[in-house]
């Protein structure tokens, strides 16, 4: 990578490392480090010195009138306008340049087994680039006459992905206010944070409570203040993610044991279904005339009921029992709302 798109790339990672109300007043090492490792997957510092970091503020400065200012008293980095975010400021042909390369870059390893989960945003960012333009036509100004990327809703939470991450590395508890949708109201929460997950644009903290002392799942849009600690759990506790979602659909993996979901669905919607399938373990068992049966072993849930119903008349549960019930009760109060 050229040192024009090297730099355009700390740019962006300095600026967010200043904006980050969590670790607030970062001095030149840890935006070093913060360089290094975002680019290099390290903060040995074998790429980049601090000269290089004073550089690149001053570039800043110039360039893009960031308001940098050094603080004595905290010993770090500031902007003195706290809204400022290079985020806010169009991209120009470099800028492009140097996320294309990194697309590129980064398309050359989707196949790989570790790189595999990121795969989907590493496609859509590819395709973002290859319709944007070329080096003759970088701005995206009325691609949206022409073409529609699908935009998630912001639930928000997001601020907190970094410092709950930061937690998991560590292994240490953090403290938080959770405000249920049922009761409406906060209360405070002691938890290990174990692990970090997104479903239909929304992000969600896997965590051992201390207090119920069992794995419990929390919606990062409704949590406030979260406080990091350094304290450790003297309990041993058995979590491993892709054991944990093997049969789930959605966020919802405590639902008790799995159970075999059988249901029929007619030809139309059972081709809608195996583009895109309930669970990875959705199979079709017999194909009729007319309809389709399907098997899948998942969690019954609120997720899962949703898929379901979300196709209405088209799909028709077989099996267990249960299931059937949860949807027979379902269509009854949709009736009765519109008796």
């Amino acid at each position: 990578m050229s040192s024009i798109k090297n730099a355009l790339l700390r740019y962006r990672i300095i600026d967010k490392a200043i904006r980050n109300q969590y670790v607030p007043y970062p001095s030149k090492s840890q935006l070093r480090e913060a360089c290094e490792e975002a680019i290099f997957g390290g903060v040995e510092g074998e790429n980049i010195c601090d000269s290089t970091i004073e550089k690149d503020m001053f570039a800043m400065r110039m360039e893009h009138d960031a308001p940098i200012i050094y603080s004595k008293k905290f010993g770090g980095y500031y902007y003195t306008d706290p809204e400022f975010s290079l985020d806010e400021m169009p991209l120009n042909a470099n800028d492009f340049e140097a996320i294309r390369f990194a697309a590129n870059t980064l398309s050359q390893f989707k196949d790989v087994e570790f790189f595999k989960q990121f795969s989907f945003a590493i496609d859509k960012i590819a395709d973002r680039l290859a319709v944007s333009g070329n080096e003759k036509n970088t701005s995206t100004d009325g691609l949206d006459q022409f073409i529609q990327f699908e935009a998630p809703v912001t639930f928000g939470g997001s601020e907190f992905l970094q410092p709950l991450l930061d937690s998991i590395k560590a292994k240490t508890v953090v403290y938080f206010d959770y405000e249920s949708f049922q009761s409406q109201k906060k209360k405070a929460r002691k938890v290990l944070p174990l692990y970090l997950k997104e479903y239909r644009n929304r992000w969600y903290l896997l965590s051992y409570d201390c207090v119920k002392e069992q794995i419990i799942t929390y919606a990062l849009d409704r949590l406030t203040d979260l406080k990091s600690s350094d304290e450790k759990v003297s309990a041993t506790i058995h979590f491993k993610p892709n054991s944990f979602f093997q049969h789930a659909i959605g966020i919802t993996a405590s639902a008790g044991a799995p159970e075999k979901i059988i249901f029929k669905a007619d030809n139309v919607a059972a081709r809608y279904i195996l583009s895109q399938p309930f669970h990875s373990s959705l199979k079709m068992v017999k194909e009729g005339k007319n309809k389709s049966t399907f098997e899948m072993v998942v969690y019954i849930s609120e997720e899962l009921i949703r898929e379901i119903m979300s196709y209405g008349g088209d799909i028709e549960v077989v099996e267990p029992p249960l299931l059937k019930e949860h949807i027979i009760q379902r269509i009854k109060a949709m009736v009765a709302n519109y008796s």
